[in-house]
């Protein structure tokens, strides 16, 4: 079984067949028979994971196995307590309910590289951070959860999917996984 993180940089399509001049995982990720398990958006970052398992890649990415992912949001002006509460408690999104999660707010991550290009800042409106942990992962479902209670995001990071996550993984790189790496409590979900 082959396991690989990956940093997706803003801008990379998660998937390796080329679109319209778009990069791909392909132009990143040169080790044959890997598929993303669940997506990022072309404007997100941060970590992917892909495999060569199929049980393992439904395991990551099926809604009913509930796979903790954590995400930095960089979103529109400055939510207080009572917008948190309301997120964490889940929000309707297209008509459809979400799942409680953990949403707090956080300082600008210190480890965070630059995006390139750059979120576009008006001066008059600040932002923020949040740390958002789900359990669920519908299309564009952050984006989506922080406009509900308005806080659109501006910048979104995955920082970990499980037990695993970026660490020291820069914007484009990516790492095999050695078996002694591979979590217990993402094999006992298959």
């Amino acid at each position: 079984m082959k396991v690989v993180l990956f940093n997706k940089p803003y801008g990379v399509l998660c998937q390796f067949s080329p679109d319209g001049g778009k990069p791909t995982l392909k132009d990143f990720i040169p080790i044959p028979d890997v598929y993303p398990a669940g997506r990022l958006d072309t404007d997100s970052e941060g970590l992917l994971v892909l495999t060569d398992d199929g049980e393992l890649q439904h395991a990551i990415s099926h809604p009913d196995k509930k796979l903790r992912k954590v995400y930095w949001a960089q979103v529109e002006g400055e939510p207080d307590t009572s917008a948190l509460t309301r997120l964490s408690a889940g929000v309707t999104i297209g008509g459809v309910p979400t799942l409680p999660c953990v949403a707090r707010t956080i300082q600008e991550p210190a480890n965070l590289w630059p995006r390139d290009p750059p979120i576009r800042l008006r001066k008059s409106i600040p932002t923020s951070w949040i740390e958002i942990e789900l359990r669920e992962g519908k299309n564009r479902q952050v984006r989506r959860m922080t406009a509900a209670i308005g806080f659109p995001t501006l910048r979104l990071v995955r920082v970990r999917v499980g037990d695993w996550s970026l660490e020291t993984l820069a914007p484009g790189d990516f790492r095999v996984l050695a078996e002694e790496e591979l979590s217990h409590s993402i094999k006992g979900r298959l």
